[in-house]
């Protein structure tokens, strides 16, 4: 241990790494995105529509003057894991962090729940991420050393760990399923130089919260004041808290944290 080590400068930093992030074109992956640009990372961000995952990445490329490449893919099928991890290894040698945050919900009345919801979002939120985890181990193991390992974050949610109040009967099991595959994977990973750790989000800003709370989607003009009133913080969730949680958990601060799911959700599941 050195003085040096102890600054905030070398216990936070994420400079120099290369990000892999999922789902990164709106929402929490966007914030995390934007979060490890900000403190010098590389960072790919993938989403099923093209267009609007090309928008994100030349945007947040312009405002934090770093390199956001864009990646499209549809990771609820095997082609699309293989596309997109065949894109990266194409032009990284070595990827440092992995953020697994693509996911998707459906609602519907448990009378009438179709197979369909089950099949899309298991096929997306668990065999998505285990089968682009699997893909990019080389570059994953390439990037880690022991004293810095390479870092999985997964993006689970607090309706993995209590039940969710909108009838979205297979997410909150896909959720708690990803929650048990991180810390597999933390098990597995550890001694090749590669950590796992989730990331249990509570309320913020985005598509998916707006659809079930009557925002119909529209994030801007989504009356979060509204949902806030149940939060025990009194708010939802910013991008310093998701980014910040992520940072740390990809930096030298979070570096003998293994396995672990951490709620980011101003205290909801705590009370």
């Amino acid at each position: 241990m050195t003085t040096d080590s102890l600054h905030i400068s070398s216990l936070f930093s994420v400079a120099g790494k290369v990000a892999v992030v999922t789902g990164g074109s709106r929402g929490i992956g966007e914030m995390i995105a934007a979060g490890l640009l900000a403190n010098g990372a590389k960072v790919y961000i993938s989403s099923r529509k093209a267009e609007q995952c090309d928008a994100t990445a030349a945007r947040l490329s312009a405002t934090y003057n770093a390199e956001c490449v864009s990646i499209p893919a549809d990771l609820s099928g095997l082609d699309g894991v293989g596309a997109l991890a065949a894109a990266v290894a194409e032009r990284e040698s070595a990827v440092h962090i992995l953020v697994n945050n693509a996911g998707v919900s459906w609602g519907a009345p448990i009378a009438e729940f179709p197979e369909k919801g089950w099949d899309k979002v298991f096929d997306t939120n668990v065999k998505g991420v285990f089968f682009l985890t699997q893909q990019l181990l080389p570059l994953l193991e390439a990037g880690g050393t022991a004293d810095d390992p390479a870092r999985i974050v997964n993006i689970g949610s607090i309706d993995g760990l209590r039940t969710p109040i909108f009838d979205t009967h297979s997410y909150g099991p896909s959720k708690a399923a990803l929650h048990a595959m991180t810390r597999e994977m933390a098990a597995r990973l550890a001694r090749r130089n590669i950590i796992a750790n989730a990331i249990a989000p509570g309320p913020y800003p985005t598509w998916m919260l707006s659809t079930g709370v009557g925002g119909g989607g529209d994030v801007d003009n989504t009356d979060w004041s509204a949902v806030a009133t149940s939060n025990p913080r009194g708010r939802v969730g910013t991008p310093e808290d998701i980014a910040g949680l992520t940072i740390f958990l990809c930096s030298r601060a979070g570096a003998y944290t293994v396995g672990e799911v951490i709620t980011s959700d101003g205290g909801t599941v705590a009370s």
